[in-house]
């Protein structure tokens, strides 16, 4: 248990939404300081892990690192062991160092099971590193597309830094996408302080439900995305109202390419656009500030989704399913 889980950003965000009572009950239950034994057996089988990091200017990122089942170990509650290391060209292996803090979301798409764990890295080897836990806690089920995993061995192609624009093939992936993962941070990130350290978490959507607006004549894009009812945590808005930069990550399920993106973030509170779509609660604005396209870069191809039936009462920008 832990005894003040939040930080001062999470508390403004769940008491806008009203919801702060309930949550300060219910807050030290839900998130621990060890790692109870269904999380380690999920995270054990697993074959892949997304991480939130932060870069050298402090900017978050969402990464994945994948290997087969069994490469993430716990060898106590308080740890996680992960025998591998980000591959070259993910923004994490320039990050990762003894003490930097981490995010970590473990997801089993075709059982929905997701369980997260905030920590900082213990150390750190040409083997793989270790995670210490400052925080643990699981997520429920909702919005997750159930997908199956297979392994690919494909080997990726080198990675395709893009700057402040998005290519067609960019824009493309988030136009059709129904999942993507999202890195936040505290105001002042600092180990062993798991109300103030790095977050990423899961959204989901039917496909089309992130909007690309993209200035022809600055090349500067900007993604919209819906907020739906969650956990009332606000671990994500509540990082964002702290600190406007968010890290995002988005996959192509049958070919493994890999789109991360940095950007600046601001809520959208209420307003006629976010009236117009349909379940959105609040929307997200994430102002691209560097792109990173990696063509194959997960190893894993999945199965076509069986949409999360709450999205049966959302919409999408585009008018796909709906």
């Amino acid at each position: 248990m832990t005894a003040h889980p939040f930080h001062a950003g999470e508390i403004a965000v769940q008491e806008r939404a009203g919801v702060r009572e309930r949550v300060a009950e219910m807050g030290p239950r839900m998130i621990r300081d060890a790692m109870p034994e269904q999380h380690r057996e999920l995270f054990g089988k697993l074959p892949m892990m997304l991480v939130g990091s932060l870069d050298a200017q402090g900017r978050p990122w969402s990464s994945v690192v994948a290997g087969r089942p069994g490469f993430i170990h716990a060898p106590d509650a308080q740890h996680l062991r992960f025998d591998t290391l980000p591959a070259a060209g993910d923004p994490l292996a320039r990050q990762l160092s003894v003490g930097a803090p981490l995010g970590l979301l473990g997801i089993e798409p075709h059982t929905r099971r997701r369980n997260r764990m905030n920590g900082t890295v213990a150390a750190l080897d040409e083997r793989g590193f270790t995670v210490a836990v400052d925080q643990s806690f699981g997520n429920c089920p909702q919005y997750i597309q159930a997908r199956q995993p297979s392994w690919a061995d494909a080997p990726p192609a080198p990675p395709q830094a893009l700057g402040v624009s998005l290519s067609p093939r960019a824009i493309g992936l988030i136009r059709r996408s129904d999942t993507l993962f999202i890195a936040t941070a505290a105001a002042q990130p600092r180990g062993h302080d798991g109300a103030n350290g790095v977050d990423v978490s899961h959204r989901g959507g039917r496909p089309g439900f992130v909007r690309v607006d993209a200035d022809s004549a600055t090349s500067l894009a900007t993604l919209t995305v819906p907020d739906f009812r969650g956990n009332n945590m606000f671990n994500t808005l509540g990082n964002i109202t702290a600190n406007p930069q968010a890290g995002l990550l988005f996959f192509d399920p049958a070919t493994g390419d890999v789109l991360q993106l940095t950007t600046r973030a601001q809520i959208v509170w209420d307003g006629p656009e976010l009236a117009s779509f349909e379940g959105a609660q609040r929307l997200l604005r994430l102002h691209v500030h560097e792109a990173l396209w990696r063509p194959g870069a997960m190893p894993l191809r999945w199965s076509e989704a069986q949409l999360a039936p709450q999205l049966a009462a959302t919409g999408t920008w585009h008018g796909v399913g709906a």
